[in-house]
């Protein structure tokens, strides 16, 4: 049995979760937050992603034209 929440509850991820729950690359992850596209925080050597942050993120991607 796993004691892993439903990422609905999770209120911060670590950029490899956050690569996961956006399926991408992990790399690309850590490109957006150097670019500043992705929000984070930063605490020490860790670096974590709001919730929010990411769901600004995903509401801020324009669909690409057909």
């Amino acid at each position: 049995m796993s004691s892993t929440r439903p990422a609905t509850d999770q209120l911060l991820y670590t950029p490899e979760a956050a690569a996961e729950v956006l399926s991408f690359g992990r790399s690309t992850v850590y490109e957006l937050m150097a670019e500043g596209l992705l929000k984070y925080v930063k605490r020490g050597r860790s670096r974590r992603i709001r919730r929010s942050d990411l769901e600004a993120f995903v509401n801020s991607l324009e669909p690409s034209p057909n």
